[in-house]
């Protein structure tokens, strides 16, 4: 983990270090004032307490109290927060919701005027179906605001300070800069603070660095990057030994994690691409529906001149328009869908994401754990320049494994799964070690003196120790080409000997080979000393030890299926490039042998977004030596290149990237911050699931498309009877009532039973969806309006005329609202449409193969929509109360039966249709060699 390259770019994005300007300028009583310093970790103590006006005994209870005052509790700010209430308010002036509201208001007036022609039940439908569709909304986004409250969880909510001279235990938020706060073993961090005493503390760090080995604390400043500092300690992280007090210098968010929270936040949500297509449908098919009702409103009202009967038929063809079932049809779809996801360790927390992994072009995922099996083991072992297996142990393994066994912060467990509890390379060592040592016996009688713990600078961690023989000897561990450096011998099997140039330069092409194999290398020395001191040189050099976290089995199979449906996967890993190269190939990231673009962190980071782009184009991309805040980097690069980006990611520095990305998937195993930034949660930590989901929502956008095409069939039907209405004085054919029967109701379950398609085809044989690909198409709206609508209508027409014709109605006569005969005609119209939309069910449940392809009857639901259909046919048809609401009357089954041969016109027109589509298809693939 690159610690100065994390900071740097937060630096570059939220300004860390700007306290004046964070603060303000006046702290302490009034008419005294200073200045924060920027750089807390570098200067001294005592010029901190000055600027600070404290000192070693803590605030005064008073002046802690006025701080507060000025500063504010040391919470994190709940920066940019909507109430849920104006939250939810605001669900209700989007464009749809506003026409159905007119449409409902306007059924209610006509109510008024004229009482008794069930306008009243319209008006309660359509406010019905906006309440719906504003709670789903508000809900999705409701979810955004709990990445805040797992910031919040991170803060303790007590804290042990010194004031006036004396320890107290006060709330965490009364914390106030200049405070003296006490930490001790488990006690989570309260605030940002300067060590000025310490007793072995150790502290874990990852909340912030995603660094796992907990870090040793010092009084020294010992990095010029306050984050790598180890005189500070830090809000959120949590103390794993020892104790020691500080100076509080940061509180709430004006902290470390304060500062990622704010940029997590103010990081925006990118708005899904099935919500964006969704918008799009709505607003094409509203403003068809606002334009058709205002020019037959006055088209009609020029012609009659009554107001009245005008307004219900302008209700009507808005109603008639807007596919009110349309979002609860959709919202209950990702629902089942991410239902069955869940059972695929894929959890889906906003439901429009189902559909956007089906559109991802490229997925960055992290390295360990996801595409391994983040079970680390040693695989090779070097002792001079002498390479042995795994099993067989060294020569001068004694020393060899005394160097893992006591250089090492990890320990052995029975508990645990992987044997250790720790840092998994550590932990991968002191196993190893353990097969031929006691490593309780080795730590009793080699007592650690001091620690020199890892540090990305020096890249390396000694530890002294004391002998049987009371001496002193240090225990040298860390990256090969620093530990090499500083030898000057070398332990054969001929003793100890001189290293000599050409000596270590073997030694560091044996590193290389190592990691050629996708091994993670470590170097190993020893030194005898009188002084307890960190040394650089002087080191016996004892051997090599490569450890390796093999590729999950099934990791090759699925990344070879994201090749094969257009997606690029890009793996992040800290690892080193040539290790990364390495795994990267052994889990089939080199697409079709191609050559590995390798990025480092460094070079990302003095990349402009131009040459990064360029690189970003090729085929096969690892990304090495990364921190975990680049990811955000490298999100927005794709982002920019019109990539649709799903990323990974476990800590709470990803949390930025993972609310980013147009898919934010976090490990299960991560933190609460990340998981709650994310879209998705992966219960298995696996990226097959990814893979699996991905096909998921693929299979959800095509089945989508399907229910949305069957839904559009029965508006033609449904805006027809309107039109004929107002021109040829018919009695209205299809009152709003029964539109809105088919609506939310007829076209509802069926619309569902689409939804439970199985996939078409080979849907993973093809490249992802182009941006430009619509829910709402040309053909579809041609196949839907111009083809099967009409058919639809003139089922409806001939049934609506054979029951009038024979109840002896003459054409111009007037038929009263509650006419008997009215009743019969408009039931019998209402029918023709439910029987051939159960023709049009059928042939929707494919897009371009036919209704026959595959087992018939492997969709058991499209039979329960039938099922629906026919028994709400039924009740609106007998039921006496369905007959009051609806306005309908019991009919003859023969008129239902002159609906069945149109319906059979539908199901041969559409075959024809996908005949030649396939056709089409095929000539073209086979004209481009496909």
């Amino acid at each position: 983990m690159n610690c100065i390259s994390w900071a740097k770019t937060i630096d570059a994005l939220i300004i860390l270090q700007d306290y004046e300007l964070l603060w303000g300028n006046k702290l302490g009583e009034s008419g005294r004032s200073f200045q924060l310093p920027e750089n807390v970790h570098t200067i001294g103590i005592d010029e901190l307490f000055s600027k600070l006006e404290t000192n070693e005994h803590g605030l005064s209870k008073k002046e802690a109290l006025q701080r507060l005052g000025r500063i504010g509790p040391n919470v994190l700010s709940d920066i940019g927060k909507t109430s849920p209430v104006r939250m939810y308010v605001k669900q209700y002036r989007n464009f749809f919701s506003i026409l159905l509201t007119i449409g409902a208001l306007l059924s209610l007036l006509a109510e008024y005027l004229s009482p008794g022609q069930g306008n009243i039940y319209i008006g309660i439908a359509l406010l019905g179906v906006v309440i719906l569709n504003a709670t789903f909304t508000f809900i999705q986004e409701y979810q955004a605001e709990k990445i805040m409250a797992s910031f919040h969880k991170l803060l303790p909510p007590h804290c042990r300070v010194l004031r006036d001279g004396e320890m107290a235990d006060i709330l965490a938020h009364d914390l106030v800069p200049g405070d003296i706060m006490i930490v001790e073993e488990g006690d989570k961090v309260p605030a940002d603070g300067r060590l000025i005493d310490l007793s072995a503390l150790k502290v874990d760090n990852s909340p912030l660095t995603g660094e796992a080995e907990p870090q040793l604390r010092s009084l020294d400043c010992t990095h010029p990057n306050i984050l790598e500092c180890r005189n500070m300690v830090f809000s959120g992280t949590l103390v794993q030994t020892g104790n020691g007090r500080a100076i509080v210098t940061g509180t709430g968010s004006n902290t470390q994690i304060g500062q990622l929270a704010a940029l997590t936040h103010q990081t925006e949500s990118v708005e899904t691409p099935l919500r964006k297509e969704l918008n799009h449908f709505i607003h094409v098919i509203s403003s068809i529906a606002m334009f058709l009702g205002i020019s037959f409103f006055a088209v009609g009202y020029f012609l009659q001149e009554i107001f009245l009967a005008n307004l219900i038929f302008a209700i009507g063809i808005i109603v008639a328009n807007v596919p009110e079932g349309l979002l609860p049809t959709v919202t209950l779809a990702l629902s089942i869908s991410s239902k069955k996801m869940a059972k695929k360790n894929a959890l889906i927390k906003q439901l429009e994401s189902v559909e956007t992994l089906g559109s991802t072009t490229v997925i960055c995922t992290d390295k360990t754990g996801t595409l391994t099996q983040n079970k680390m083991a040693v695989s090779s072992i070097v002792t001079g320049f002498e390479e042995i297996g795994p099993d067989q142990y060294p020569d001068s393994g004694n020393i060899l494994t005394r160097i893992m066994g006591l250089c090492n912060n990890s320990s052995l467990s029975d508990e645990s799964p992987q044997g250790y509890i720790g840092d998994p390379t550590e932990g991968s060592l002191l196993v190893y070690a353990g097969k031929y040592i006691d490593i309780e016996n080795l730590n009793e009688k080699y007592p650690r003196v001091e620690e020199f713990p890892f540090d990305s600078l020096t890249k390396n961690m000694q530890v002294i120790c004391s002998t049987p023989e009371k001496k002193l000897e240090s225990y040298l561990k860390g990256a090969p080409e620093v530990v090499i450096e500083m030898c000057d011998s070398i332990i054969t099997e001929n003793g100890v000997v001189k290293l000599s140039g050409e000596d270590k330069k073997q030694l560091i092409q044996k590193d290389i080979e190592l990691a050629e194999k996708g091994e993670r290398v470590i170097a190993f020395a020893y030194r005898p000393t009188t002084e307890i001191k960190e040394h650089n040189e002087g080191f016996i050099f004892t051997g090599f030890a490569g450890t390796v976290d093999p590729p999950r089995p099934e990791i090759k199979d699925a990344i070879s299926k994201c090749h094969s449906a257009g997606i690029k996967v890009v793996m992040i890993t800290g690892d080193h490039p040539v290790t990364a190269r390495s795994i990267a190939k052994k889990v089939g990231l080199n697409e079709n042998g191609e050559n590995l673009e390798i990025i480092t962190g460094s070079e990302l980071e003095e990349l402009s977004m131009g040459d990064l782009s360029a690189r970003l184009k090729k085929r096969s991309i690892v990304f090495a030596r990364t921190s975990p805040v680049q990811k955000l980097k490298i999100v927005q690069a794709f982002q920019a290149e019109g990539e649709v980006v799903t990323m990974t990611g476990d800590g709470v520095n990803d949390a930025p990237a993972i609310k980013n990305a147009d898919m934010g998937v976090a490990m299960g195993s991560g933190t609460d911050v990340a998981r709650e930034a994310a879209d998705m949660v992966l219960l298995d930590d696996n990226f097959a699931s990814i893979v699996n989901a991905v096909e998921e929502g693929r299979r959800v956008f095509d089945n989508i498309k399907k229910f949305i095409a069957y839904i559009l069939t029965s508006n033609t039907p449904e805006i027809i009877p309107f039109i004929a209405f107002v021109l040829l004085a018919l009695p209205l054919p299809m009152p709003v009532q029964l539109i809105l029967a088919i609506d939310l109701g007829t076209d509802l379950i069926p619309a569902l039973a689409l939804a439970m398609e199985k996939s078409e085809g080979d849907i993973m044989n093809r490249p992802p969806r182009s941006r430009s690909e619509k829910l709402l198409t040309a053909p579809m709206l041609l196949t839907s309006y111009g083809i099967k609508g009409p058919i639809e209508a003139l089922a409806g027409f001939v049934c609506y005329f054979a029951v009038l014709f024979e109840g002896g109605w003459v054409w111009g006569q007037q038929l009263a609202f509650d006419n008997p005969l009215y009743r019969q005609s408009i039931t019998a119209f209402f029918a023709a449409v439910i029987i051939c939309q159960i023709a049009n069910l059928f042939i929707s449940r494919t897009r371009r193969d036919s209704a026959f392809s595959g087992n018939f009857f492997s969709n058991k639901y499209v039979f329960v929509g039938i099922a629906s259909e026919l028994l709400i046919l039924s009740f609106i048809m007998w039921n006496p109360v369905a007959n009051l609401i609806f306005n309908t009357a019991p009919l003859k089954p023969e008129y239902i039966f002159l609906a069945i041969p149109f319906a059979m016109l539908i199901f041969s027109i559409d075959e024809i249709r996908k005949y030649l589509i396939r056709k089409n298809v095929s000539i073209v693939n086979k004209t481009l060699g496909w």
